[in-house]
């Protein structure tokens, strides 16, 4: 079954999909199945609203089933912040740096460091239905950048019980224990329902 994936990145494509192998799932990024990629103003307040989003209007757009996947940082002293903010919780041209700096810096003296990795994936048919999952990573957030590997806020991300952190780890155990990899998994169990 081709689904295609609310995104241009095919980053995020490559982790999907490596998620979804050995199921019934084929995802696609809309251009290599020949479909224009609307543009879609992610203005959700949360990431449930905005995967939603994403996914409705891609299916609606193309006729197909659509996949979106909206996710982030929620640090419990901030209140969930940077939460939907996190690709630009250090302003809307911000890398992946600058977000860490800011962090830190409003962390900086902060001792309860709590946090959790959040991801909303919304599958959506054409006719509008829509089955939304979500999956946590949860850990803290260190006070100084450890690791190599990974994107995003993961160097400062303290895996639970481990004094690793989320960009220490090799790409397939973070396929195994992400809070990606459990909304997926949440999805393939739910799919069969769905489908009918």
């Amino acid at each position: 079954m081709i689904v295609l994936l609310a995104t241009r990145n095919r980053g995020k494509l490559r982790e999907l999909s490596s998620l979804f192998t050995g199921s019934q799932v084929d995802l696609k990024l809309p251009e290599d199945a020949g479909v224009r990629m609307p543009e879609i103003r992610e203005d959700g307040n949360t990431f449930k609203e905005n995967a939603v989003k994403k996914a409705t209007t891609l299916a609606s757009a193309s006729g197909q089933w659509a996949l979106a996947d909206d996710s982030g940082l929620e640090v419990e002293i901030l209140g969930g912040a940077p939460g939907v903010r996190s690709a630009r919780f250090a302003g809307p041209n911000s890398g992946d740096e600058a977000n860490v700096r800011k962090l830190l810096k409003i962390m900086r003296s902060a001792r309860n460091r709590k946090a959790k990795f959040r991801c909303v994936l919304a599958l959506a048919k054409p006719t509008g239905e829509v089955l939304t999952v979500d999956g946590f990573m949860e850990g803290e957030i260190g006070k100084t950048p450890m690791g190599e590997g990974g994107f995003g806020y993961d160097p400062v991300f303290y895996l639970s019980g481990r004094n690793l952190t989320a960009a220490m780890i090799s790409f397939e155990e973070k396929q195994r224990i992400s809070h990606r990899a459990k909304a997926a998994h949440k999805l393939l169990s739910l799919l069969p329902k769905f489908l009918t």
